[in-house]
């Protein structure tokens, strides 16, 4: 891969071919590697909670119900 060094950017090179700009720090990707993940692990927590508060809103409708019947004397 051919670079050219991007100006006042000491890890930064822009390939030739492909005109990308690339990061050539390893530190700074590590960086993004451990947000990534950290990000990742936020959304399945959002999303286990999401589950858990719908299981809750789906019992609380089941709860309700049986106390419609119960109330209007079905059972």
């Amino acid at each position: 891969m051919d670079k050219i060094k991007v100006e006042n950017e000491p890890h930064l090179y822009r390939d030739k071919k492909t005109n990308a700009i690339v990061n050539t720090s390893l530190s700074e990707y590590q960086n993004y590697v451990q947000r990534r993940k950290l990000k990742e692990k936020e959304v399945g927590r959002i999303e286990s909670i999401e589950n858990e508060l719908n299981s809750l809103k789906s019992d609380i409708n089941d709860i309700k119900s049986l106390l419609m019947e119960i109330k209007n004397g079905s059972r």
